[in-house]
């Protein structure tokens, strides 16, 4: 009698874990702004923001990201990370204009 209820139990556990993880798969899936607005902090400006990513490769990939106005390219590949200073994002877009 006593493993049937350790048995049960441990079934009860199993089934809650693998809701949470479908819910959170299932968030993650198809909801990714709710997942970001839930990891934002009271709606404060951030400072780095990823602007565009590329895959060059199987193992590299191109980020170009702002930080406090200023645009930097990064590469990214096998350990290490080469960075690119850029003009900064205010003056870029007047250039544009």
């Amino acid at each position: 009698m006593d493993f049937l209820v350790f048995l049960r139990a441990v079934l009860a556990l199993a089934v809650t874990l693998g809701l949470i993880g479908l819910a959170a798969f299932v968030v993650r899936k198809y909801a990714p702004e709710l997942m970001a607005r839930l990891q934002a902090k009271g709606g404060k400006e951030r400072r780095l923001k990823v602007l565009e990513t590329l895959v060059v490769g199987p193992a590299h990939r191109i980020v170009l990201v702002s930080v406090d106005d200023e645009e930097r390219m990064v590469l990214l590949g096998e350990g290490r990370e080469l960075i690119e200073p850029r003009k900064p994002a205010g003056r870029a877009a007047k250039a544009a204009q």
